[in-house]
Formats: C-alpha cells, structure tokens, sequence
C-alpha cells in the first residue's frame, strides 16, 4: 500500500542538517503540513509545494493527509525531533494506520537535552505537558486530566523523568507543582536545555527545586527531573506513620482493618476510588499507591481532620489524590463514577450513602463499608440485602477482632482493639 504521506523529523539546526532522504522527501513534496516555525525554516526547499500550517489547527492535520492523498499528491508532514516521540506522528499513525505513514525520525529532543547534560536516556521516562494549558496544582484541584497527573506518575516509577514542556508550563512551573505536591527541595532536582539547535541553545544545570521554581527558561525547551531514591512506602504502613487528631488521637482505620479493607476493594493500577469520610487519609493514601494510575476522591466533613490528610498526603508525595471538604452526598454528583468505594464515615446518612454509591459503582464495582456501632451493621445489611434481592449486588460480612501487645507490670500482654465489621459488595449488574 503507497503511504499517504512521509512525516520528517526536523531540527532547528536548518536544512543543511538533513540527511539525505529527509530532504529528497521534502523537496518532491506537493503538500507540506507543519507548524508556523518549521514552515518558515524548510518551505524553501519545497517551493512550489502547498503548504498548510497545523498551528492550532493539529486536529485537522488527518484530514488533510487523506486530502491530499486522495488528490494524488506527495504529503509530507514535518514535525520537531522524532515524530512519534509525544509528536504529530502518534497521531497520525492512530488516524490512517501505520502501513500508511511514512516515517523518517530525527534525534528526539530528548536525547539532544540528555547529551547536552550527559544524562543516560535509558532510564528516562518522557511525558509531556505540551499543549494543555493548567493552572496551579492542589489537593483539591487535582485530578487525572491535570498535566502534572502524568509528570507525577513518571516521577513515582523513575529516578528520571523528562518532560516536553510549553508556554507557562515550563521548568519552573513544574518546579513549583512538584514542591506543592510534597517534594522537598532536596529530593528533586531539575534541569532543562532550551531552544535546542538554535544559535541561542541554552543548557541550565540540575538545580534544588527552590532554585528552579524562581529560575524561568525561554521557550521551547526541555525539562528533565532527576529524584533521590525514597524508601518506599509499605502497605497497610503503622498507624503511627500517620499524622491524627491532636489531643484526641485514634481517628484512623487501623491497620489491621486497613488491610482488609483495601484487599475488599480490590483495586487495579488504573482504579479510580471514592474514600468517604476520609478521616486522616490513611485508606485514600494506600488506595493511592496500590492505584497509581488511576485517582482518589476524598471527602471529610470536618475541616480540622481534612488538613490533616493534607498534610498525610504531603508527606507521602501523593499526587493522584484529591480531598474535599463537605459532607456527603453533597458533591459526589461532581465525582466520575468509580472503580471502588470505602465509606469510613456516613454522617447519619449510610443508608442513602450506599443507595448512591450502588448506582454510581461501574459494573463490577467494590464496595467497602467499615462500621463499628450494631445500628449501622443493621442498616447496611438492610440496603446490601435489597440490592441482592434485585440480583444486582452480592455481599459478606467479615468481624474483626484485633489484640496488640503491649506491657502491663513488667510483662507483655494483649489488649483488644474495638471490634470492626467490613462489609464488602460487589456490583454484579453489567447493564
């Protein structure tokens, strides 16, 4: 099958930089796409080409590949470094299909950012934040679609990460986010290498993110983070590894019952996980890491113990959490519908709550409840057992008992923790 277009990897470094068959294609072209810049740099080679500027305009590009194609014309389509590489080049191949892309690649800038700084490309993870507008991330503006979501997830997996940056979301912005997110100056540097190829290249060192956040870079360039290994978090981690309510301390799932709870859950990397009644975070923040491509929602009614799953986020560098203030249900209406839901706490209102999360949970969907007093036992097995009888939910009960060690007149002994019922559902329904 004759492609129907060849799509160049170019540099900034002009057309006396092209290899060979790069610009045979360039020149023998009829119809040449690519943004505003690269146009005014190689048109000239082309010169009795159309030429067609894909400047805000990168949706249509497809169609005007098929266009062209279809009129018997030589498209070429010109593109930054290496076209599938976070490029126009994805693209394309998802509209028209491999076997008809051409594709003739430069070095990707981020191999041209990693030599300039003698960084190794093998254990670099790329991302991009390029052409997704974003305010300041937070706690409570955080979610999936975010362009530091995808910065965070890299970070959490790499000791290096780099980042095809754009207009405001530059080096220091991502310098920034990253300190607002919980990382400390000292466990992330950044580095980035501007305008690369042009007589104007500028290489800026591996900084501390204090530095970086106030150090702007000129634009295009790219950002490359390089994070201090962590110790990594365990699961169902002690409770005293979580910040709680001071003078009262206690108000935490504990981690016995955590663990229950989160394997009832049942949750998959790409899980997107409801935590009502969050409390101190501790069930949202381990949902978190056992889901690190997915997000939480987390809403607490009271402001107090909210800031304090603030700050239990901060320090575990969570960024795939958000936390709300309120009182559900109000809000949830707000949320997309989960993979998983865990209500620790209900307010007075756990019937209507389970009712809600039934009918948001996606087909196979987990629910957790963990209740402590025998009312709320009594009036999720009145809820549970409706939805069973309507065939669309199947659910266990499992009592916890607990006894930690502790010392009492120079001995070890037991004491009880109060006991926990964990109510797990599971949504059956596939309509």
């Amino acid at each position: 099958m004759k492609p129907a277009c060849t799509i160049v990897g170019v540099l900034d470094d002009g057309p006396a930089a092209l290899s060979p068959q790069a610009r045979e294609a360039i020149t023998a072209a009829d119809r040449l796409i690519g943004g505003r810049r690269v146009l005014e740099r190689y048109a000239s080679l082309a010169p009795a080409a159309e030429c067609y500027d894909l400047t805000r305009s990168v949706a249509e590009v497809p169609a005007w590949v098929e266009a062209g194609a279809a009129a018997g014309q030589r498209v070429v389509v010109l593109a930054s470094g290496d076209p599938l590489c976070h490029g126009i080049g994805e693209r394309l191949v998802a509209a028209l299909g491999a076997e008809r892309c051409r594709v003739l690649p430069a070095p990707s800038l981020v191999q041209l950012a990693c030599a300039r700084l003698g960084w190794s490309v093998a254990p670099t993870a790329i991302v991009s934040v390029h052409g997704r507008g974003a305010g300041d991330w937070s706690a409570q503006t955080a979610s999936p679609d975010h362009p530091l979501s995808g910065v965070l997830r890299a970070l959490a997996n790499h000791e290096q990460v780099a980042v095809y940056t754009t207009g405001e979301n530059g080096a220091d912005w991502l310098a920034r986010q990253l300190l607002a997110v919980g990382y400390t100056d000292t466990e992330v540097e950044v580095a980035a290498v501007a305008r690369i190829g042009r007589a104007d290249e500028t290489c800026h060192p591996p900084e501390g993110l204090c530095s970086a956040a106030q150090r702007p870079c000129p634009q295009p360039h790219v950002a490359l983070l390089r994070r201090r290994a962590v110790p990594a978090t365990p699961f169902a981690g002690a409770d005293d590894a979580f910040v709680q309510r001071r003078p009262q301390r206690g108000l935490i799932t504990k981690r016995e019952v955590r663990a229950v709870a989160l394997a009832g859950l049942a949750l998959t990397p790409e899980s997107r996980v409801w935590d009502i009644g969050t409390g101190s975070g501790a069930v949202a923040l381990e949902a978190a890491r056992l889901a690190p491509h997915g997000h939480v929602w987390a809403m607490e009614r009271r402001a107090e113990d909210l800031a304090i799953a603030e700050e239990n986020r901060r320090r575990r560098r969570a960024g795939n959490v958000t936390l709300y203030h309120g009182e559900a249900p109000q809000g949830l209406e707000a949320w997309p519908d989960p993979d998983a839901v865990f209500i620790g706490g209900s307010g007075g209102a756990l019937g209507a709550l389970i009712d809600g999360c039934l009918q948001r949970l996606r087909p196979d969907g987990r629910l957790v409840v963990n209740v402590v007093a025998l009312e709320n036992l009594h009036r999720a097995s009145e809820r549970l057992d409706a939805a069973a009888a309507a065939g669309t939910v199947q659910w266990e009960a499992v009592q916890l008992q607990a006894s930690r060690s502790g010392e009492l007149a120079g001995m070890r002994t037991f004491r009880a923790e109060n006991p926990v019922w964990v109510i797990m559902a599971n949504k059956t329904e596939t309509a």
